[in-house]
């Protein structure tokens, strides 16, 4: 069984109503976690931390929806190939 990846980042937004970050460099790398629930409770943690500065958002990303393992990779995408 494949793993389901999920990572949980965030930072200051330029507007609330938008996913534009102000500042790239300064994004918060929360972690890598096995599955969504754990990456859930990290947002969570984390959306709750910050829940008084309306400009800081935490997002949550399928990284196992970024690839089909079943394709072959390009050889700009694979060093050895």
């Amino acid at each position: 069984m494949p793993q389901r990846l999920h990572l949980v980042f965030g930072g200051d937004l330029v507007d609330p109503s938008r996913t534009e970050f102000k500042d790239v460099n300064a994004i918060h790398i929360v972690g890598i976690f096995p599955d969504y629930a754990t990456a859930h409770a990290a947002w969570k943690a984390e959306a709750q931390r910050t829940v008084d500065n309306a400009h800081t958002r935490y997002f949550i990303a399928h990284l196992h929806r970024l690839r089909d393992e079943e394709q072959a990779a390009s050889a700009t995408e694979e060093l050895d190939g």
